[in-house]
């Protein structure tokens, strides 16, 4: 499939000046229908809707993520979040997608993407360097996917994301991404209808070199907030089927 042209409106050094006048405004013409989500292991998922498939975050399989799958799906766009020795890994990957790893704002036919800079680190990025947050709209919703934000939440930040419909946020601590207690933080900070949670030990983990958090401990920060364990790797969402008021936690299966 050829791949899609793309304009990028703004760089890091620029990105809250273009990002603020887009807060009152939907990041393109609002798309109706759903989305339908795959997890794909660690904080690598595949979005499906609009006639579109974003894959974000693939891997390679080591350490926390070794007994997972290489995540090597067919997409039209990959939004990288960070690439380490194991983040970002495109090598392989079938359709000659588009890949997206620098914060900006990018336009697509009928869609619009923003990048938003964090630190992968909580000493200011000095050790991991940039986290890329990720905002879209698909199937109607507004997905936002923090891929390893380690460093709570700025104002600016706060104000350039929005509220989102649907949040994937790591929870599983470890140098890379939010504690458990952060992860909680988050969340009321950015106050999203739909909780995802990502970046948490799983059989998968190479116990010798895993230093991530089972999920269990960001669960039992959220009790009072309803937690849906889904039986499958894949759920479809559409704005009708997220709460009206409060959110709730969905945990996603992986098949392995």
């Amino acid at each position: 499939m050829k791949r899609r042209q793309f304009i990028q409106y703004a760089g890091a050094g620029v990105l809250a000046t273009v990002g603020l006048s887009l807060v009152d405004r939907p990041l393109a013409q609002a798309q109706t229908g759903s989305v339908t989500l795959q997890f794909l292991g660690h904080t690598s998922f595949l979005f499906t809707g609009d006639g579109r498939r974003i894959l974000t975050n693939p891997f390679r399989p080591i350490g926390c993520t070794a007994g997972y799958r290489a995540p090597q799906v067919a997409a039209d766009l990959v939004m990288i979040s960070s690439r380490l020795l194991d983040e970002g890994v495109t090598d392989g990957l079938p359709n000659d997608p588009q890949v997206l790893s620098e914060p900006g704002i990018y336009e697509f036919p009928g869609m619009q993407v923003q990048g938003i800079a964090t630190d992968h680190d909580d000493i200011g990025g000095r050790r991991f360097g940039i986290n890329v947050v990720w905002r879209w709209n698909q199937g109607g919703l507004n997905i936002v996917h923090l891929g390893g934000a380690a460093a709570p939440i700025t104002v600016e930040q706060q104000i350039l994301i929005g509220r989102p419909d649907v949040l994937l946020v790591p929870v599983g601590n470890g140098p890379k991404a939010f504690t458990p207690e952060e992860a909680r933080g988050a969340i009321q900070t950015l106050n999203p209808r739909l909780i995802i949670p990502t970046h948490y030990r799983t059989q998968a983990a190479d116990d010798a070199t895993c230093d991530i958090e089972p999920i269990d401990n960001f669960l039992a920060l959220m009790q009072g907030t309803p937690i849906d364990p889904v039986s499958s790797d894949t759920i479809t969402l559409s704005s009708a089927s997220l709460p009206e008021s409060g959110a709730v936690i969905r945990v996603l299966s992986y098949a392995f």
